[in-house]
């Protein structure tokens, strides 16, 4: 078995699949450090099995002692794992209001922070702790009208989302002994992300002030939907200082094109699956290592659920068939054939079991 991520120390891994030899057939079992802090890179196009092999990777953290593992689902893949028979609980996602700091609102309403309303939702999101208490703030406030009603609004806005309770995830339920699933499938991406930049920031801040024993992994779905809003400052945080207090994240993207530089030059574990789009290979090809030898295309695999995995801790190169599934896969695309066929079952059986 050779364990990628590490090399010589022992401690917790994770099965990631087995090599892939040049005739196709089974090679050695190949894992995956998880016990030590790292930044994962899953990349792939659409359908080549970018998101199960970061379900793979899930499964096996959940299966790991000493970490907490929270995955962010923006599409509804992971909610299946609630009805399997693991230890995983999908949350219905909702965050303090300060959990945002001023600098945040502003970006997740789109306001100029030195500018009108942008200026008074900063003072407001300085002074209060609630959403409620934001509103009620700027409604007192001695400004122009216009500039209140503009503000007002924004907030508004905001509270018809439904993510800031006074409440909040709380860090216990994030670090709790077992899998944590945020299913955002109904958000649209600014409520989202409001949701990522909290959780971020409360697991690396869990970390550094001593809250919690376990090693968070934040494992983010459909990561370009997030690298441009209010999440990008807590995900670089992650990126980029994150192995000293010990935290872990792993961004699973089809645009790779789409992630910031600085996400892909400090990724120490690379997977990549089927990539066809000119802009995303030139965007790993940037960060290329110098012990990639060759074309980094023709290095790509062609089948799906086979990856390229790049260690940038050991230095090494790995061509890899990830392993099946142990729970649901809910990332499948749906065919037209089998809905037809699920019809028909209805119509035989009269939509009871036999």
């Amino acid at each position: 078995m050779v364990v990628i991520g590490r090399e010589g120390a022992t401690g917790a891994t994770a099965r990631l699949g087995h090599y892939r030899a040049r005739d196709g057939s089974r090679g050695a079992a190949v894992d995956l450090d998880i016990d030590r802090p790292h930044v994962g890179l899953v990349v792939g196009k659409r359908g080549s099995g970018k998101t199960y092999t970061l379900g793979v990777l899930a499964e096996g953290l959940l299966a790991a002692e000493g970490v907490a593992p929270v995955v962010v689902d923006p599409m509804g893949a992971f909610t299946p794992l609630s009805a399997a028979d693991v230890s995983a609980t999908v949350v219905d996602p909702s965050v303090r209001a300060d959990a945002l700091d001023p600098r945040q609102w502003c970006t997740v309403l789109g306001l100029d922070p030195e500018r009108g309303a942008g200026a008074l939702v900063w003072r407001a999101a300085s002074e209060r702790a609630t959403l409620g208490g934001m509103r009620s703030w700027v409604a007192d406030a001695d400004v122009a009208a216009s500039t209140a009603r503009a503000a007002t609004n924004h907030l508004a806005l905001a509270a018809s989302w439904g993510v800031f309770e006074p409440s909040g995830i709380e860090v216990e339920t994030l670090c709790s002994d077992g899998l944590t699933v945020l299913d955002m499938s109904e958000f649209a991406s600014r409520p989202a992300g409001a949701v990522l930049a909290a959780v971020a920031t409360a697991l690396y801040d869990a970390r550094v002030t001593d809250r919690t024993d376990r090693l968070p992994w934040l494992l983010v779905d459909e990561a370009h939907a997030f690298t441009d809003g209010v999440a990008r400052r807590p995900l670089r945080r992650f990126v980029t200082r994150g192995r000293q207090p010990g935290v872990s994240c792993v961004l699973a993207t089809q645009r790779p094109s789409a992630v910031p530089p600085t996400t892909v030059s400090q990724t120490d574990l690379l997977v990549a699956h089927r990539l066809t789009s000119t802009a995303d290979i030139d965007a790993l090809q940037a960060a290329q290592p110098t012990y990639l030898d060759g074309d980094f295309t023709a290095r790509l695999p062609e089948t799906t659920g086979d990856a390229l995995v790049v260690d940038d801790d050991t230095e090494s190169v790995h061509h890899v068939t990830v392993r099946e599934r142990r729970t649901p896969h809910g990332g499948e695309t749906p065919r037209a054939s089998d809905l037809k066929a699920d019809r028909e079952h209805e119509a035989r059986t009269g939509g009871s079991e036999i």
